[in-house]
């Protein structure tokens, strides 16, 4: 079990983030990321909306920081932990241009990208941005296999039912020999597709149960059985940890026990905090006491990066 930030100040989701959040910046994230870098989580993250309607943004929030940019910061202030889009909405992008963004942040960052895609839900955004939202299904599916050929080497080739290229240089491409692909969604369709075509399944808004199910049920079909690349599971806790008594850190390790019994791999973290100083100390608390009491404490991602 590794354990990864779903990243504060850079969303805000309303009844979901702390008061503080709001006038953060790049200040109090640098203190977040070196911190987690130091104390050895797995990942920060970083969503992508480029516009919410204003009565949308009332149940999704208004701010999105943009993950290329965001994480291109959070990589030049950290060391090792590892950078995660959660998601990018793939339809809104040309594969090759997601590979060049990304392959150029990875190799800037020394390998530590790991590229989250989702389908997207958002109409009126997709209307915005001047792309078929009722088409987007089978454009996504292209899109996946085109993004892995793109992210494949300096000459990639590729000709699908939306994308072709060849005989084009990029330059400079991933550092990593497979970058990491990530599939969000909520649906068995979205974690089949995770199991063709990526690397790990990063669902949201699943209850415990749902993901039981779901999981238990995926684990006989041919796409589960007949990997044969390492698949991980990145899933949420319903709630935000609360570590402020004994009581608290003893619930937080069920939780974690929880996701890990059902499937998980991977634990998208968030706390009850008040103040940069609280969530800081809560960084530390979860590092220092969580692991070390867990039947397998694996804490620090001591994974060794595979370059070209």
């Amino acid at each position: 079990m590794r354990f990864g930030l779903t990243t504060p100040v850079v969303t805000l989701v309303p009844r979901s983030h702390a008061a503080w959040e709001a006038d953060a910046g790049p200040a109090e994230l640098r203190a977040i990321v070196q911190a987690a870098d130091r104390f050895g989580y797995h990942h920060v993250s970083c969503s992508e909306h480029v516009g919410i309607p204003s009565e949308v943004a009332k149940v999704r929030g208004g701010r999105y920081y943009d993950p290329a940019a965001t994480l291109g910061f959070f990589a030049a202030i950290s060391e090792r932990i590892r950078l995660l889009t959660h998601v990018v909405v793939l339809p809104y992008h040309h594969p090759l241009a997601l590979a060049k963004r990304y392959g150029t942040l990875d190799v800037l960052s020394g390998g530590r990208v790991i590229l989250g895609v989702g389908v997207g839900s958002l109409r009126e955004e997709f209307e915005l941005l001047g792309v078929d939202f009722d088409a987007r299904g089978a454009r996504y599916v292209d899109a996946l296999q085109a993004l892995r050929a793109g992210l494949s080497g300096r000459t990639p080739s590729y000709a699908g039912t939306h994308y072709r290229f060849s005989d084009f240089l990029i330059d400079p491409g991933a550092a990593q020999t497979r970058v990491p692909i990530w599939l969000g969604g909520r649906s068995p369709r979205s974690l089949r597709r995770a199991l063709r075509y990526g690397d790990g399944w990063d669902p949201f808004h699943l209850t415990v149960a749902q993901l039981r199910e779901l999981l238990d049920r995926a684990r006989d079909w041919p796409e589960w059985q007949q990997r044969a690349q390492p698949f991980d599971v990145a899933l949420s806790p319903d709630a935000p940890l609360a570590l402020e008594t004994e009581a608290d850190v003893e619930s937080a390790i069920a939780v974690v026990r929880l996701y890990e019994e059902i499937g998980a791999t991977i634990l998208n973290l968030r706390f009850r905090h008040r103040s940069l100083a609280h969530y800081l100390e809560l960084l530390e608390r979860f590092a220092r006491e969580v692991p070390t009491r867990l039947t397998r404490p694996t804490f620090v991602d001591n994974v060794q990066m595979t370059r070209k």
